[in-house]
């Protein structure tokens, strides 16, 4: 495997190929927002995960993909994840999610509010969602379990590696919260092999991850 994860604002994007799924993450702003393009290889569906800036990069992305977007997902309702999404949206026409509960902060209404359990179908693969709670009130974390291998889990800013997301700038954050709700959706549903996708910076796995989580507890954040 050549993919690495680490990729910078203005570079070139990195690419995963699994058997029914190809992976493609870049990097963009001075906050190095991830952005995620999702490719199913039967139908040349896609997705693309948080079109957080320089719209005309996004499209790139897409472009670098099937030139097709399906489906855009914007994690959360946070400003550095969405400053390109209603530009992208309009050029593609993709239909767009967020969870519910984080809806009303966009600055473009989701085609499809998110509750915890839902299910994106991308031609033929399927992500799960989980609803995680603390960082915002809904931030949504897509699993996609690789029938040929390990899961692959985009987190956005709930889990990076060496803790969980930020929780100490918005009265309405709460790292109890966020703890609890990372440690039951992501930590207790997937094993150590799951690889983790984040909103900033490089990946991780839950198990390089896993050992930590009781001095993540300890230290409160």
């Amino acid at each position: 495997m050549t993919y690495t994860g680490d990729v910078t604002p203005g570079g070139p994007s990195d690419v995963r190929e699994l058997t029914h799924l190809t992976i493609r993450k870049m990097s963009v702003s001075a906050m190095h927002n991830n952005v995620y393009l999702l490719t199913c290889h039967r139908t040349g569906a896609q997705l693309l995960i948080d079109a957080a800036d320089d719209p005309e990069r996004c499209l790139a992305l897409v472009e670098e993909g099937t030139g097709r977007l399906d489906h855009l997902v914007t994690t959360h309702r946070h400003w550095d994840h969405t400053r390109a999404l209603r530009a992208v949206a309009e050029a593609t026409g993709a239909r767009t999610y967020a969870g519910a509960a984080d809806a009303d902060a966009l600055p473009l209404a989701p085609d499809v509010p998110l509750s915890h359990g839902d299910t994106i179908t991308v031609g033929e693969v399927a992500l799960e969602v989980a609803l995680v709670s603390g960082h915002t009130e809904a931030s949504a974390v897509l699993s996609y379990r690789d029938p040929d291998g390990h899961a692959h889990v985009f987190t956005g800013d709930c889990l990076f590696p060496g803790g969980v997301g930020a929780t100490q700038n918005d009265p309405s954050q709460s790292f109890e919260s966020l703890y609890r709700d990372v440690r039951a959706h992501i930590f207790d549903t997937h094993d150590d092999a799951t690889w983790i996708y984040p909103g900033h910076g490089g990946d991780t796995t839950l198990g390089a991850e896993r050992p930590h989580l009781q001095e993540w507890r300890d230290r409160g954040w």
